[in-house]
C-alpha cells in the first residue's frame, strides 16, 4: 500500500479551505477515545482503529474524499491507512509525525469530547445572552409552587439514567415542536436542562429564537449542577411528550419559518436531492433524518441515516466527518429540520439544507439503520450460542471488546476486557485455554476482531452469536 504523508502546515491550510468551491477533507484521529479526549486537534473526528470498519462508511461515505489519518506517533495511523486503502479509499494520507507535529508547528490542542459543539454552545450563550437559572433558585421556585415546567433536552436513554424530579423528556429538536403543548399558558416558566451546559443553552435559545411567549431559562450546569447542589435525581423515569396537537404544529411551523428567514436556512426539493445523489461520487452527501428513532424506523428515505436533531447539534462529529460536504436534513414536519439547520449554519456548516417536502408517503424504508461494515467477518466463522457459552463455564475464556465504560457497566461473568487494537498485548494476560470466545455489544466488532486474533494464536477462536445483547436477552446472568 502506498504511504503518503501530509505536513501539519498543509493540513491546516486544507482544513481552513474546506467548503470553498466544493473542497472537502476528513481528518480522523484513530486513537482510542480516552487518549483522544486528553489532547487532540479541534476539528479531528475520533474514530478508533479498533472500530474503524464499523463506522467509516457512515462518517466518510465517498471513497474519493481527501482523508487524513492521525495518531500520537505510535503507528496506529499507518495501520488504519492499510485498512482504508484496501477498502478503496483513494486519496489518503497520514499526518507526518502524528499530532506532536501539530504542536511543533505552533497550532493548538484541545481536550475533551464534542469540543467544537461545546465551544459553540458557549459562543451562543455569550452572543445571545441566554438566560439561565441555578439549581438552588429552581428548587426554591419548585418549593414555592411556582408555575413552571422542566424540559430535559437529552435523548430518552440519558433521561432514564438520571433526571430532575418532574422533568419531561423533550430532546433538543423536539422543543419548538412540542413547547406549546407542554406549556400552553404563556405565564408558565420553561426551564430547559441537559446533563451539563451545551444542550441546555441551545435548547433554551431555540425556544427564544422561535418566539415562544413564555419566559425561558437554561438550568445552569444541568443535572450535574442539580446533583452537586445536593438535590435528588430520579432514575428510570419515562415521563415524555405526547403526540403534538394541531395547534402546536401550526405554531411551531410558523415559528420555524421565521427562524429560517432570520438565519438563512435554505430549502431544496426532491429533484435537487436526486441530482445531488447522482453527484455523490464527486461530492460528499449526507442525508440525515432528524426525527426520533421510532419515527425513523417506521419509515425513512432510502439512504437516510438517523441523526436526532438535538444530538446532531451537540455531537456533529458523530455524524459528519467530511468538512465541506453537503448535508440535507429530513423531517416530515420541517420544524425539527429547520431548527437544527439554523444551528448548524451558525456553527460554520454552510452547506446545510432542509428537504422542503419532507418524507413522501411512498417509497420509504422501514427498520433501523444498518451501517455498511468494511470487511465484515466470514459468515462461516466458528460461533457459539449464549446457552452453550454459559454451559462451557471456565472451559473457555471470554473476551469482551466493548468500550471500557460499557464493560464496567455490565459484562458476562468472567469475561476479560480487551481492546481490538491491542489484542496481541491482551493475549499475554489471558489464562491458558483451548478456546477463546469473542463478544461485543452486538457482535459486529467481535466478528472483525476474530480475524485478527486468529492470526495471533493457534487457540480456537469463536464468536458469541448475537454478541453480549444475546446473552442479556437469554437472561443468563449479569451482563
Amino acid at each position: 500500500m502506498t504511504r503518503m504523508t501530509i505536513q501539519a502546515e498543509a493540513l491546516m491550510t486544507a482544513l481552513t479551505g474546506a467548503g470553498r468551491a466544493g473542497q472537502e477533507i476528513a481528518l480522523l484521529d484513530v486513537r482510542e477515545e480516552g487518549v483522544f479526549g486528553r489532547r487532540h486537534i479541534l476539528t479531528a473526528v475520533n474514530l478508533p482503529l479498533s472500530r474503524l470498519e464499523l463506522r467509516i462508511r457512515d462518517l466518510v461515505p465517498r471513497r474519493g474524499t481527501p482523508l487524513v489519518l492521525c495518531d500520537g506517533g505510535e503507528g496506529l495511523a499507518e495501520r488504519a491507512l492499510a485498512v482504508v486503502q484496501e477498502a478503496g479509499y483513494r486519496s489518503c494520507s497520514v499526518l507526518a509525525g502524528g499530532i506532536e507535529s501539530w504542536a511543533a508547528a505552533g497550532f493548538m490542542f484541545y481536550s475533551g469530547v464534542d469540543v467544537p459543539s461545546k465551544v459553540f454552545g458557549e459562543v451562543v450563550e455569550q452572543r445571545f445572552d441566554t438566560p439561565s437559572i441555578t439549581a438552588e433558585a429552581l428548587q426554591a421556585k419548585i418549593e414555592s409552587g411556582e408555575d413552571l415546567v422542566i424540559l430535559d433536552s437529552r435523548p430518552l436513554e440519558e433521561f432514564r439514567d438520571m433526571s430532575i424530579p418532574g422533568a419531561i423528556d423533550t430532546p433538543g429538536a423536539e422543543l419548538v415542536y412540542r413547547a406549546r403543548d407542554l406549556a400552553p399558558n404563556p405565564e408558565t416558566l420553561v426551564v430547559v436542562n441537559c446533563a451539563g451546559r451545551t444542550r441546555s443553552i441551545i435548547g433554551c435559545q431555540s425556544l427564544i429564537n422561535a418566539g415562544l411567549p413564555n419566559p425561558v431559562v437554561a438550568l445552569r450546569n444541568g443535572t450535574m449542577g442539580w446533583h452537586l447542589a445536593g438535590f435528588t435525581l430520579d432514575s428510570g423515569s419515562e415521563r415524555r411528550f405526547g403526540p403534538a396537537s394541531a395547534s402546536a404544529l401550526d405554531w411551531s411551523r410558523a415559528a420555524a419559518r421565521q427562524v429560517a428567514t432570520r438565519f438563512g436556512v435554505e430549502f431544496i426539493d426532491h429533484g435537487t436531492l436526486d441530482r445531488w445523489r447522482d453527484e455523490s461520487g464527486s461530492r460528499t452527501l449526507y442525508v440525515l433524518d432528524v426525527r426520533q428513532a421510532g419515527e425513523y424506523e417506521a419509515g425513512h428515505l432510502p439512504g437516510a441515516r438517523p441523526a436526532p436533531g438535538g444530538q446532531l447539534v451537540q455531537s456533529t462529529d458523530q455524524y459528519v466527518a467530511v468538512r465541506g460536504a453537503r448535508i440535507v436534513l429530513v423531517d416530515d414536519t420541517l420544524v425539527r429540520a429547520t431548527m437544527t439547520a439554523s444551528w448548524l449554519r451558525q456553527a460554520a456548516y454552510p452547506n446545510v439544507f432542509v428537504l422542503e417536502e419532507g418524507s413522501p408517503a411512498a417509497g420509504l424504508v422501514r427498520g433501523p439503520h444498518r451501517p455498511e461494515i468494511l470487511g465484515a467477518h466470514d459468515r462461516s466463522a466458528d460461533t457459539i450460542t449464549a446457552a452453550a457459552l454459559h454451559d462451557a463455564g471456565d472451559q473457555v475464556v471470554t473476551i469482551d471488546l466493548a468500550d471500557s465504560l460499557a464493560y464496567r457497566a455490565g459484562h458476562i461473568p468472567g469475561a476479560r476486557w480487551a481492546m481490538r487494537a491491542r489484542l496481541e498485548e491482551a493475549l499475554g494476560r489471558l489464562p491458558p485455554s483451548a478456546r477463546y470466545v469473542l463478544t461485543s455489544p452486538d457482535g459486529a466488532l467481535a466478528g472483525l476482531a476474530a480475524r485478527d486474533l486468529s492470526r495471533l494464536t493457534p487457540v480456537r477462536v469463536s464468536l458469541l452469536e448475537g454478541g453480549t445483547a444475546a446473552w442479556k436477552a437469554a437472561g443468563l446472568g449479569p451482563a
